[in-house]
């Protein structure tokens, strides 16, 4: 994506990165899991890569070389990577674009760590974009709507107040700031709020997917938890595994309050286990990869 990956809780990836729907699913996995890489373990071994151990790396992930190479080749194109040669190792470096798309992603993968405050208030964006402009207006409620913002009324969207600079972002990558306005504010009355949250979001859907999670990897978690060794190579191809699927699941949910939700809401159950799959996997995949950045 907008989307750190420093430490564990600034390391992932997300809605800022690249799109193209016309691509075939296999290459378009090969896209994703390739941002979900440069989030998760090349901002942590220095913001460069070598290509060919980006490709066996990948490779043992469940990728196909070609597609790997194809993947780099776009991200190339689109101003995320640039050559660059280290210790006669051939490889690529991430770009400040890529880094501020990997950074603003983290605002979004991380929201669901920490609901909002009901207090801090709420961001509205409301345009009016002109029907000569009708491609960019619907790339803005795409970029609202995977920023986890709610449609709540005709050109109306809303997220807690802390989603503002994303936001501001969005509008202004797009060159749409005269046609727009944001707000921040409180919920002083009319509509309830619980009501209002659940017309703009489709919270039945994202607990689903929430839930979805915790069945596919809770027993995951469980084997780790109770196994004193853990093969480097499936710690790496287990982390990655982990981080692309959980990267896509917060991009409907900005973090809402908790006194909005319902009183089962999945979220923090979910989070948590990713965390504790994290903890577990994380250190080892790294020192799996590690040394497929020295010369070999």
């Amino acid at each position: 994506m907008s989307e750190t990956l420093g430490g564990t809780s600034g390391a992932l990836g997300g809605t800022a990165e690249p799109t193209d729907d016309a691509r075939p699913t296999a290459a378009r996995r090969s896209r994703t899991v390739l941002v979900t890489f440069l989030g998760a373990v090349v901002r942590k071994l220095g913001n460069w890569m070598p290509i060919a151990g980006t490709v066996e790396l990948l490779t043992q992930a469940g990728l196909d070389a070609s597609s790997v190479r194809t993947a780099v080749f776009r991200l190339k194109q689109r101003g995320w990577l640039e050559a660059q040669t280290r210790s006669g190792v051939r490889g690529y470096a991430l770009t400040p674009a890529a880094l501020e798309a990997l950074a603003a992603g983290d605002e979004v993968i991380w929201h669901a760590r920490q609901p909002a405050d009901l207090a801090d208030g709420w961001c509205l964006v409301n345009f009016s974009v002109p029907e000569s402009a009708r491609a960019r207006r619907h790339q803005l409620t795409a970029h609202l709507a995977a920023l986890g913002f709610g449609n709540i009324g005709a050109a109306v969207w809303i997220a807690p107040a802390r989603m503002l600079p994303a936001a501001g972002r969005a509008i202004d990558e797009l060159g749409l700031t005269d046609q727009c306005a944001l707000f921040t504010g409180d919920h002083v009355g009319g509509q309830d709020l619980a009501a209002m949250v659940r017309k703009g979001w489709d919270l039945d859907e994202i607990d689903r997917r929430y839930r979805e999670f915790l069945t596919d990897r809770t027993a995951e978690a469980d084997r780790l938890a109770a196994t004193a060794f853990v093969d480097s190579r499936d710690a790496f191809t287990g982390y990655l595994s982990v981080v692309d699927d959980w990267r896509k699941l917060p991009f409907r949910d900005p973090g809402l309050p908790p006194q909005v939700l319902p009183p089962d809401w999945s979220g923090p159950a979910a989070v948590h286990l990713f965390e504790q799959l994290v903890a577990a996997l994380e250190g080892r995949a790294l020192a799996h990869a590690a040394p497929y950045w020295s010369p070999r």
